[in-house]
């Protein structure tokens, strides 16, 4: 597959987003969103298609595969009609397809930028699966296709459409246990075999990739700010396997106010917790960004008990009322890119042993 697919030139970092006005094509709420899956590997299978069974307003209607084989089983088992698949030679088609209003892009994250912005150009919604790209330049060329075609961009940050999650950001804002000091936000896992390409630096591959962007988008979310310096380091203990890229990434983030996190993510360690140190107490999640259970407790003994619904259907159902509704997406696309520039200082940091700024 790797033959058919070109990554885009870098051509400097660009870290704002112009605002366009969105004309609002969705005439009723009681209208359900078709949306296509591009890629169907292990979470388009087992993930988000089943999760668009539980979706009230967007439906499973559409395919982009480059496996034949995978076309009529997904056919048979989700209706799927023969005008609605597509490979990724002939996915530009997909403009000339009312029955898909957003496209999902579920493939590896060097080819990000390539597929969104061509879902973008056809005119139909982005919905980007996280990491968003390789580099905050890719990010930026797919808000800048998603704002000229005026359709919206949002990246899967399911966890900040769960309830918990929703909790932690809050308080970020209002203090109930007073001023923070320190964060811990560690996310990882050790066992079972690792995707072929998340060991490959071109397309994006890497432990500070994967699951990093889970600490990071903590770490942000947590304390409500955007830090101002980071050091880090790098190892692996399996570089027979990781040749290319970071098995585990241990980083301190400093914020505002003396904050610190210490971040951790890890191939090759088991870790999901995020801990929050204040001047009245604390809190945490434990675990943070597990698919389902994610729960905490704080130190005046309130629980927070798990989330009944589906993950993914609470934020597919989200995003496709920010789409109908013409409101603002929970999570744009300047979130992603924010995290995709501190991966990349991460890496910088732990590359040359230095302290860099933000």
């Amino acid at each position: 597959m790797d033959n058919r697919r070109t990554f885009l030139k870098k051509s400097g970092l660009l870290l704002g987003a112009a605002l366009l006005p969105f004309p609002g094509c969705i005439a009723s709420s009681q209208k359900k969103l078709g949306v296509a899956l591009v890629g169907l590997g292990y979470y388009s299978t087992d993930l988000l298609a089943p999760a668009l069974q539980q979706t009230d307003h967007c439906e499973l209607r559409g395919i982009v595969t480059g496996s034949p084989e995978k076309i009529p089983v997904w056919q048979k088992r989700y209706g799927i009609k023969d005008t609605n698949v597509y490979n990724y030679e002939n996915m530009h088609e997909i403009a000339n397809n009312d029955d898909i209003d957003v496209v999902y892009i579920v493939l590896p994250t060097g080819l990000h930028a390539e597929y969104a912005i061509k879902a973008a150009d056809a005119g139909k919604h982005v919905w980007c699966e996280k990491p968003m790209a390789r580099t905050a330049e890719e990010c930026q060329h797919i808000i800048d296709a998603c704002n000229k075609n005026r359709v919206k961009l949002s990246i899967g940050y399911r966890m900040q459409h769960e309830t918990n999650t929703q909790k932690i950001m809050n308080w970020a804002e209002t203090k109930p246990y007073g001023n923070i000091k320190n964060v811990i936000s560690e996310a990882g896992y050790n066992g079972g075999t690792i995707t072929p390409w998340k060991l490959q630096k071109e397309m994006g591959g890497g432990a500070i990739y994967d699951m990093g962007v889970y600490s990071i988008n903590a770490a942000r979310y947590s304390t409500g700010m955007e830090p101002i310096a980071v050091t880090a380091e790098q190892s692996t203990r399996r570089p027979d396997i990781f040749t290319e890229v970071d098995e585990t990434t241990s980083f301190k983030m400093e914020f505002p106010g003396g904050i610190i996190v210490d971040g951790k993510t890890s191939f090759g360690e088991t870790m999901n917790n995020l801990e929050v140190t204040t001047e009245d107490g604390w809190y945490y999640l434990r675990p943070m960004q597990s698919y389902s259970g994610v729960q905490g407790k704080t130190s005046d003994g309130l629980v927070l008990p798990p989330m009944k619904k589906n993950q993914q259907a609470v934020q597919m159902d989200d995003d496709a009322l920010a789409i109908i509704n013409d409101t603002e997406v929970l999570v744009p696309g300047i979130e992603g890119m924010k995290d995709i520039h501190i991966v990349q200082k991460i890496n910088e940091a732990a590359e040359t042993n230095q302290r860099i700024l933000i």
